[in-house]
Parts: C-alpha cells; sequence; structure tokens
C-alpha cells in the first residue's frame, strides 16, 4: 500500500463528509503518519473523534459499524488472511459466512485493502465500520490468538451453569447437531459474560433473514452488539434452550425457562429465558437478574429530601397501602425492596410473592408465583393471611380478585406493598376503580403512591454544556431564573471510554402522592381522575415532569432524556 497516496484521499474524504474542515485538514495532510496515526493526530488535536468518524463513515457508506469488544479474538477466521496484509490495511477479519468474508476496517476509502484481501483469498469482502481505537484493540487481540479459526469460537470461561438433565432432550434432538459441542457452549457462555461485564439487563438474541443479532438493554436503552451468520442461530439458540431447561424439540410455541449463572462462590445472576417462534427461527430474550448487585439504600434511588421522609414515614405505619406504579423496567422492585430492607427486622414476618422473586433478602419469607401447582397472586395471598404477617409485598396487583383480598388485607392490621402499571400517581386510583374496587375501599386502603421513572444518568466525564437555546428551555418549563441561576447539559454522543453514547448509569424520577383526606373525600365523591391531579398539586405533590427538571437543574441528566421518559 503506498500510504503517501492513500492519506490526501483519506483527508479529502473527512472533508467532504464534513467530518473535518478544510482548516484542520492543513493541520495533518502534508504528515506521512499512517491512517491509523492519522486517526490518532485528529482525535488527539480535537479534531474528531474516533466514534464521530466511524459514524459518518457508516451513515455514507451505508456499512454496518460494530463495537469489537463485544468479540473474542479466537471468533476471528484469523488463518484465511495473511497476518502481513492485516496489518498493512489496518484491517481485521470478523466472520467468514459461505463466500463472503466480514473484515472491519476503520477507513472504507482503501479500497485498495478490499481489493487485496479479495484477491488473496477469493471471497467476496464485506466491509464492517469500527473505529480505529477499536479496531486496535481487536488487533492487539488478534496478535494474542493467532492459529484460531471460524469455529473456535471463544476462550474458557470460569462460569459454572445450573443445568437440566438434558440427556433424554439431547437424545430425541431432530436438529442433527449437537448444541453442546464445544465451541457454541463457549460462544454462548461469552454472551452472558458480556451483558453482565456491560450493566446489560437484557439480552436479545434475534433472527433475520440472512443474520442472527445480538443487542444488549444497556440503561434502558438497546444496543446492537454482534451479528452471527445466520446458519448458526439453531446450534446458540438450542445451546441456550438446553441450559433454561426448554425443551430444544418445541420451536413451534413460546417457552419460559431459566438458567443461573455461578461465577464465583459468591457471586449468582438469574437470567429469565422467553423464547418466541419468528418468521425466521426463534428469537431469545433474557432478562438477567442480580440480586446480590441490589443497592437498597433509600438514600441513593432519587428521591428529593421531602419525598424520602414522606416514603419513610409511610412505610413505618402498621397498617394500610403502598402502591409502586410505573412501566416495566422502570425500577419499581428496586424501591419496593428498598422500603422491606428499611423496615425489615426480627419483630416482623414479612412475606412476598412474586413472578419470580428477582432480590432476595435475607430474613423475609419469598414465595415464586407456580401456575401448575395453582399458585398465583391471589392464592398466595389468601395463604399469607393464615401466617401471622405484619407486612406482604406482592409483586404486582393483576385483577379484580388480588385487588380486593390485598385491600382487605391492609384494612385488618397489615401492611401491603404492592405494583400496578399507570402512568403516574393519580391515574392508579382510576385503575383500581376501573377494575371494580369499591370507591370505599380505594379510598380508606390506599396510604401512598409512588409513580417513577428511571433516566440516563450524564457521563461526568465528557458531558458537555447544552446548545439548546433558552426560548426553547423556557418552552421546555424552565423559567429565565433558572436557566441563568444554572449550567444545563448535554450528553457526548460521541462517548469516552468510561460511558455509553455520554451516559452511564440511571436515577429515579418520583411522585411521591400521600392521600389526604381531601383526596380520600373526593374519591368517595366519584371524582375524575384530573379532580386528583389538581387536588395533588395544591397539595405540593411534584409530578414526574418537574422531578425530571429539577434532575436536569442538578446537571445529573439532559433536557432530550427527561422529554423521552416523561413524555406520556
Amino acid at each position: 500500500m503506498n500510504k503517501q497516496t492513500e492519506q490526501p484521499k483519506l483527508v479529502r474524504a473527512l472533508v467532504n463528509l464534513g467530518i473535518i474542515t478544510a482548516e484542520g485538514a492543513l493541520k495533518v495532510s502534508e504528515s506521512g503518519n499512517s491512517p491509523q496515526k492519522l486517526f490518532e493526530e485528529l482525535h488527539t488535536k480535537g479534531i474528531a473523534s474516533p466514534r464521530k468518524i466511524a459514524r459518518e463513515f457508516s451513515n455514507t457508506f451505508g456499512s454496518p459499524r460494530v463495537d469489537l469488544s463485544a468479540f473474542d479474538a479466537t471468533l476471528f477466521p484469523t488463518s484465511t488472511i495473511n497476518a502481513k496484509l492485516l496489518e498493512s490495511h489496518f484491517v481485521l477479519p470478523l466472520a467468514q459466512k459461505g463466500q463472503k468474508l466480514y473484515v472491519a476496517i476503520a477507513n472504507p476509502t482503501n479500497n485498495t485493502a478490499l481489493s487485496e484481501i479479495q484477491f488473496a483469498t477469493g471471497l467476496q469482502v464485506v466491509p464492517i465500520i469500527t473505529d480505529w481505537q477499536n479496531l486496535a484493540a481487536g488487533t492487539a487481540a488478534y496478535h494474542d490468538a493467532q492459529g484460531g479459526t471460524l469455529e473456535e469460537y471463544l476462550g474458557d470461561t470460569d462460569i459454572e451453569l445450573d443445568l437440566a438433565e438434558d440427556d433424554e432432550e439431547e437424545a430425541n434432538d431432530p436438529i442433527g447437531f449437537d448444541p453442546n459441542e464445544a465451541p457454541i457452549v463457549k460462544y454462548v457462555n461469552k454472551v452472558l459474560v458480556d451483558a453482565i461485564n456491560r450493566g446489560a439487563s437484557d439480552i436479545h438474541i434475534e433472527p433475520f433473514e440472512h443474520e442472527l443479532r445480538i443487542r444488549f438493554r444497556i440503561d434502558g436503552i438497546l444496543h446492537i452488539i454482534t451479528s452471527q451468520p445466520i446458519n448458526l442461530a439453531p446450534r446458540i439458540i438450542a445451546r441456550i434452550k438446553i441450559i433454561s431447561k426448554l425443551d430444544i424439540a418445541e420451536r413451534r410455541a413460546p417457552q419460559d425457562g431459566r438458567v443461573k449463572l455461578k461465577i464465583s462462590k459468591s457471586k449468582s445472576f438469574d437470567f429469565r429465558v422467553n423464547t418466541l417462534p419468528t418468521v425466521y427461527g426463534e428469537k431469545v430474550v433474557m432478562r438477567i437478574l442480580d440480586s446480590s448487585s441490589a443497592n437498597l439504600d433509600l438514600n441513593i434511588l432519587g428521591f428529593t429530601k421531602e419525598q424520602l421522609e414522606q416514603y419513610t414515614n409511610v412505610i413505618n405505619q402498621p397498617y394500610g397501602m403502598v402502591l409502586i406504579t410505573g412501566p416495566t423496567g422502570s425500577g419499581k422492585t428496586v424501591t419496593l425492596y428498598s422500603a422491606l430492607n428499611k423496615i425489615n427486622d426480627p419483630t416482623k414476618n414479612i412475606c412476598t410473592v412474586e413472578d419470580p422473586v428477582e432480590i432476595q433478602l435475607a430474613g423475609i419469607t419469598q414465595v415464586n408465583i407456580n401456575e401448575r401447582a395453582n399458585l398465583n397472586f391471589a392464592s398466595a395471598l389468601r395463604a399469607f393471611l393464615r401466617q401471622d404477617p405484619d407486612i406482604i409485598m406482592l409483586g404486582e396487583i393483576r385483577d379484580l380478585e388480588t385487588a380486593e383480598i390485598a385491600i382487605k388485607a391492609s384494612q385488618t392490621g397489615h401492611m401491603v406493598f404492592s405494583t400496578l402499571h399507570t402512568n403516574d400517581a393519580p391515574a392508579t386510583l382510576t385503575r383500581l376503580l376501573n377494575m371494580g374496587v369499591p370507591a370505599f375501599n380505594v379510598a380508606s386502603a390506599v396510604s401512598l403512591i409512588v409513580a417513577q421513572r428511571l433516566a440516563r444518568t450524564l457521563c461526568k466525564s465528557c458531558k458537555v454544556e447544552t446548545e439548546i437555546t433558552e426560548p426553547a428551555l423556557i418552552d421546555f418549563g424552565f423559567t429565565p431564573e433558572q436557566i441563568k441561576e444554572h449550567k444545563i447539559y448535554d450528553p457526548n454522543f460521541d462517548g469516552c471510554p468510561k460511558c455509553t453514547l455520554g451516559y452511564k448509569g440511571r436515577a429515579g424520577l418520583f411522585q411521591v402522592m400521600e392521600l389526604s383526606k381531601k383526596m380520600k373525600r373526593l374519591i368517595m365523591e366519584g371524582c375524575t381522575e384530573r379532580d386528583i391531579e389538581q387536588a395533588a398539586i395544591e397539595d405540593g405533590v411534584m409530578d414526574l415532569r418537574h422531578a425530571g427538571m429539577q434532575k436536569i437543574l442538578d446537571g445529573i441528566t439532559s433536557v432530550a432524556e427527561i422529554e423521552r421518559v416523561t413524555n406520556v
């Protein structure tokens, strides 16, 4: 490769794409460095970040973009291409599917590299965009894994899986291959461990016509992690079904299972597994439950000082009902268990029923729903009432029968905690009434309702001051005084080594509504939801939008994120 001729072409491409300015190009265009050095120079001089360059290249050339940190070096078909050819062109083979070779490249304008690889291998080269830092790290890993092939997926992972007794299932398996073969076992293990290391809450394994896509939900947002050739889908999914104690021969109906992954003697994770038949094969979603890492300190959830005092006062009362509401994945379980952890002591008998138990807490009785044994929320609640309980927690109020038993429990000297799926606190009362619960029971039983959301928090290392105009901020709800007195930040979408696209972690937004005498009277009089909302405003209850705005003023999150999670 003639680096002297390629570099001006690369610089011109960056200028033409608007990634760098002509002025910025003058600072590097005379350099004799390699393209990798050029990218590094652009980054260190603040001209263009690696992620920005990769993103623009991907958009312009219509090529997919990947994060190589999700791969293991032994995944790469390293024997396909001569190592010197890879080094000279700064590329890396990712996978081979039939006559197609997927190659990671940071500079897709380098047609010479693609042509030479195609000539050397006799394969059709498909470029996959990645940023130069990512590619450099992947190349370093490649050098440590010389001699690997596509089939030799991954190195050993020091974990243990709680497996089903699957000998009989394997014997009856009509697929025609062994889903317990070492490469597949290692690859599935690696996906699980990678998801844990990245802090993912869910793993999505999705078959399409030409690929098997793997995505992780991190901080509430799905991210594409990698793709595999579609011919590997049956093997990967069959392995997941085996370790989840599912029927690998059943591909036409949804199935539910679980996996327990033990990292060490004191550290383990549970995965809830669901399969779904699609037109291209079975899709698998795995929910990651890590009870050992849950921080159940009420002080760090995100309550304001006033909200925390109100919540703490009510949960310490001897009887009543506390309801937590919000969409799936909004942190309701942690809020509930933080309350139970706060009031848990040897003088109280605390019983919980969930589907399934997500957080294990010492000193309390916890029950999993088992529909096959006719153990549902209602039957568990009836049993609890004969167990001399002080405090009862049920995972969700789903129907009138469960609601009536829970309300009866709260009216007979027990403190009851539960959840509902509604948009805000006033809507929770409407939901109970619409279920058929009499108004006088709602008014007398419900003590406090907490509506909540989880908003992604800005990365402290790379957040930037917002470019949103003052009129737009005023339209959002801020006052001119608030805008002048506070700095408002946005995420750095290029991110940094510590974050994902400018965000890292999540914080809770809360609406804490204690039912006042006026609200109880309004409920008895058959009021509308709007009447309750107005009464809440008069009582000084902060809604979710304003809770989010306070987080913006505190520099914790962004306007766009609050718009996303509270725009209901």
